[in-house]
């Protein structure tokens, strides 16, 4: 059971929509939620499909709007693997 983390998940964004827009802020990326990062919802879209594919889950919508940094998503899609298991 392979486990996602923080890291892998941003570099399956940034491969599924770039590296969003420069922040300025005195939270870590990971605390951040994706607007402010850059990231719209086809960005996310994108990054779901990726990580469903990827991590053999699948991301109810509403469980996936309630993820709004990648700490949380990265909390959701770990959940369901370990579900899944």
């Amino acid at each position: 059971m392979t486990q996602l983390t923080t890291d892998r998940l941003m570099e399956i964004i940034r491969e599924c929509a770039g590296e969003g827009d420069p922040v300025a802020t005195n939270r870590s990326p990971e605390e951040t939620e994706f607007t402010t990062l850059g990231y719209d919802s086809l960005a996310l879209l994108e990054t779901a499909s990726r990580l469903e594919r990827e991590f053999q889950v699948s991301l109810e919508e509403e469980d996936f709007a309630l993820a709004k940094t990648p700490t949380q998503l990265t909390a959701l899609v770990n959940r369901l693997v370990t579900e899944a298991a």
